[in-house]
């Protein structure tokens, strides 16, 4: 009589569920003293730069062949000018999705790359504390951890068994990989690198963590540099 035995096997999406595909927007524009970047509704909003077009291209590279049903992007041009290539090669429209738009940075707005860069004694307060809203004026954390999950509640619940790509932001996707492991500390999620894909399956209240800041496909892929504070959110 044969051995009953049971064998390891590969995680398979639940049935319902929704494949979500975070992807960092590309690098975004330096900030430069004096030359505030446009706003939109007080959040900066910057174009890609040059390498952030590049990267927008591997990472179409990449998607393309993910069987891809959605692609969404926020208010933010970054994110749908990172979507573009990806969109025009698959033919699906960007929808956005306001409440995945990056943290509100209140009275730093436009200037938290040269304060953390400065040794700004907020910005380590930030980082020790794990709170955006150390920040005079940012948006409260309660209020942000809310908003995005409630933005991956709205995409999951329109695409039962599909899996999509969500371009968003690196503050962002801390979040919602801290929603996801029930509580985590966001900023032990920080630094995201420009480009790369975090992957999240959610059915109900269940949220599934399969991947962090894969960056594969990228040039230099898993050797890119660590990411500092400054690189938290752009």
């Amino acid at each position: 009589m044969a051995e009953t035995s049971y064998r390891q096997h590969r995680f398979r999406r639940p049935p319902g569920a929704c494949e979500i595909l975070l992807v960092r927007h590309g690098e975004s524009e330096p900030e430069v003293p004096g030359r505030p970047a446009p706003t939109i509704d007080g959040h900066g909003d910057p174009a890609l730069a040059p390498d952030g077009v590049i990267q927008a291209r591997h990472i179409a590279e990449r998607l393309v062949r993910e069987q891809l049903d959605a692609i969404y992007v926020t208010t933010l041009r970054r994110t749908a000018q990172t979507a573009a290539p990806l969109a025009e090669r698959t033919g699906l429209v960007p929808q956005v999705e306001p409440d995945l738009r990056e943290v509100h940075l209140g009275e730093w707005e436009g200037t938290f790359r040269q304060r953390v860069a400065s040794g700004d004694p907020l910005a380590r307060r930030m980082l020790v504390e794990g709170r955006w809203d150390v920040i005079p004026g940012a948006e409260p954390q309660e209020e942000f951890a809310h908003r995005t999950a409630e933005a991956i509640r709205r995409i999951a619940s329109a695409n039962p068994d599909r899996r999509v790509a969500a371009f968003c932001h690196g503050g962002v996707i801390g979040q919602l990989m801290a929603t996801a492991s029930n509580g985590g500390n966001p900023f032990s999620f920080s630094g995201s690198d420009n480009g790369s894909i975090s992957h999240l399956v959610v059915v109900g209240e269940r949220w599934v963590l399969r991947r962090f800041n894969d960056t594969s496909h990228l040039p230099g892929g898993l050797d890119l540099p660590a990411a500092g504070a400054d690189r938290v959110v752009s």
